[in-house]
């Protein structure tokens, strides 16, 4: 979401793509948004505001996860990657640290410069 922010021509192509194409969807995670935007203010309200962007929502398993965790963004983002009934294959985390996803189960897409 900062990315996107900063300029980052991959992360605005996703965005593109997730609005044009039937099939695709962005995902952010309200745990991340409230990182996002602490980061750089301004970025949770643009990225509920984008049309190809669904927010997921904390619900009550993902608190449960979260709060095992330490870092809430993270723990919540990783949480929703995870395989489920709406995606069972599981999501691709977008990020710009891909080293911090390595011991976990998950694919990444890296979006660093």
């Amino acid at each position: 979401m900062v990315a996107a922010g900063r300029g980052s021509v991959l992360t605005s192509r996703l965005i593109h793509r997730a609005h044009a194409e039937p099939g695709w969807f962005l995902y952010a995670t309200v745990c991340a948004l409230v990182e996002a935007d602490r980061a750089r203010p301004g970025t949770a309200e643009h990225t509920e505001a984008l049309p190809g962007v669904a927010i997921v929502d904390l619900d009550l398993p993902a608190a449960l996860s979260v709060a095992r965790a330490t870092t809430w963004a993270d723990a919540h983002t990783l949480y929703a990657a995870q395989p489920s009934p709406d995606r069972p294959d599981g999501a691709v985390i977008a990020t710009t640290k891909p080293h911090m996803w390595k011991e976990h189960p998950v694919r990444t897409l890296d979006l660093s410069p």
